[in-house]
Parts: C-alpha cells; sequence; structure tokens
C-alpha cells in the first residue's frame, strides 16, 4: 500500500513538473515571438516638390547672395531627402529686375550673387521643374533691430532654466509679424517662435527664449525676421503641430500645411513649402 503511494505521489510530481516545462516552453515561444520584425505597410502619397525660399536681407549688408533649396517629398523610412535638380529658378521684382538662380552641380540648392533687395518692394519666384511652373509672391517686409537681450537664471517651473528676452521696439500704427530664430551655436540647435504686434503696437517688447541645458559661456544667436501677415499664418501652425509639448487629444490633428507657392501649370501638383523675403536683424550673445 505504502508503494502505490509512492507511486501515486511520484505520477503526481512528475505530471507537475511537465505542467511546469510546458508553461515555460509556452512563455519562451511567446518571447521570442514578440522579437519578429514586423514589416508595416505604408500609403506611398503622390511626390511633390518641396519650396524652401526664404531670402533674407541682413541688416548692414549688401543682401546680393541668395540662394533657394529644392526638394522632393520622400516616403517615411528614407534616410535622405532627394534634391530636386535641373530645375530654372527665377526671381523677379516690381521694378522689372530679373534674378537668375544657377544649381550648385546636383545639390538642389540655386544661387544667385547680383540679388537687390527693396523694402516694400514685391517680389516673384518662377520654377520650371520636370515641365511645370511654380509661381509665388511676396513683399520684403522691414524688421526693427533688436535692442538688447536680458538673462534670468532662475526660469521654468523648477526655477533651473536660463531665459533670455530680446528687446525691440513695434513702430506704431503698422501691422507688423516676426519671426524669431533663437540657435544654439555649439550644438546648431534652433528654437523658432513668431510675435505679431495686435496688442502691443508702438511699444518696447521682447522675444522669449528658455532652455535648461544651455550654461554660462554658451553663444546664443537670436534673429529677428521681418514677415508678412501670410507667412505668420502659415509659420504659426507650423509651429504648433511640431511643438514638442503637445499632444492634447482633442487638438487639431496635424495636416498638409500649404504655402503661398502654386503649380500653375498643374494646380492638383501642388508644392509644399514657401517663398519669404525678408529683412533681418542678428543680435550675438553670451550666456553668463
Amino acid at each position: 500500500m505504502n508503494n502505490l503511494k509512492k507511486i501515486h505521489e511520484h505520477l503526481i510530481n512528475v505530471t507537475i513538473v511537465n505542467k511546469k516545462l510546458t508553461c515555460l516552453f509556452l512563455i519562451s515561444l511567446i518571447i521570442f515571438s514578440c522579437e519578429d520584425v514586423i514589416q508595416v505597410d505604408l500609403e506611398t502619397a503622390q511626390t511633390r516638390l518641396v519650396i524652401d525660399a526664404s531670402l533674407n536681407w541682413q541688416k548692414g549688408t549688401s543682401g546680393n547672395e541668395q540662394f533657394i533649396k529644392l526638394s522632393l517629398t520622400a516616403p517615411y523610412f528614407n534616410n535622405t531627402i532627394p534634391p530636386a535638380t535641373g530645375a530654372t529658378v527665377i526671381v523677379t521684382d516690381s521694378n522689372s529686375n530679373t534674378f537668375n538662380f544657377t544649381e550648385e552641380g546636383n545639390t538642389g540648392i540655386y544661387t544667385n550673387n547680383t540679388f537687390i533687395p527693396v523694402i516694400n518692394r514685391e517680389y516673384t519666384l518662377t520654377i520650371t521643374y520636370n515641365n511645370e511652373v511654380y509661381t509665388a509672391t511676396e513683399t520684403l517686409i522691414p524688421v526693427s533691430p533688436i535692442e538688447f537681450v536680458e538673462q534670468e537664471n532662475d526660469g521654468g517651473f523648477a526655477g533651473d532654466e536660463i531665459e533670455i528676452k530680446a528687446f525691440y521696439t513695434d513702430p506704431k500704427d503698422i501691422e507688423n509679424f516676426y519671426l524669431f530664430e533663437f540657435r544654439k551655436l555649439a550644438t546648431n540647435i534652433i528654437s523658432l517662435e513668431v510675435y505679431d504686434d495686435e496688442f502691443t503696437d508702438g511699444n518696447q517688447i521682447f522675444a522669449f527664449y528658455s532652455d535648461e541645458n544651455i550654461s554660462s559661456g554658451d553663444l546664443l544667436e537670436i534673429k529677428n525676421y521681418g514677415i508678412s501677415r501670410r507667412a505668420y499664418s502659415y509659420l504659426d501652425i507650423l509651429l504648433q503641430q511640431t511643438d514638442d509639448e503637445s499632444g492634447d487629444p482633442f487638438e487639431t490633428q496635424p495636416a498638409t500645411v500649404r504655402g503661398n507657392c502654386i503649380n500653375t501649370t498643374n494646380p492638383d501638383n501642388y508644392p509644399l513649402g514657401y517663398f519669404r523675403i525678408s529683412e533681418t536683424d542678428t543680435f550675438t550673445y553670451v550666456i553668463e
């Protein structure tokens, strides 16, 4: 009887061990199955021309050297951005001056060294690419100079961020729009902000920048660009969509933002990007 009992207990133990081994085997299969590469098939959208045409006239310079960059949209997982090569790029002004932009090799970068910037003059961009014509028109917008910069070292929620205020005076009784660029020269990281003077017309005001990763001795290049109302609206939407702090589930979802460039040959094949022309002022500040 005792022998039968021992045999019975042994069989139960073997069964339990077998169940444990089976469970471990199944868990192993699940774990290793999770390491399989999942192929995600994304829809491929129509390839479009991307126009990066920001002509900037730095105060105190001739402004004759300018460039325009053309590229093409690419699939999400592509590591490179294909240049749009072989285009004809021309800028004309309202005074009948014509400026031809010549491509540097096959880079998609088109340059001109005879450009003539004139405040409040209208300029038209014309691009011919793949037998289609793209155009856009903008006015060269003046800008207020950056007068001085103030620094605070106890900014941010935790009081551990450096805050920078770049002061400028807005012209009175004139509608103005501004694009501010803050560039950390050591890392080439850029922060962009747009402002209007709806509630600050004619006053001395400031552009604001904050960074917990900047330290004493770092160089900060601050640029102020004069932009049109339409450029302000375009950039404001883009900056909202790329804001790192976004993510509110009730926010409007990102969508294709159309700039001021149009395809006059085939309107359905519209380009991305913008043609902007601005006077700009630069202030280099050393973090204290």
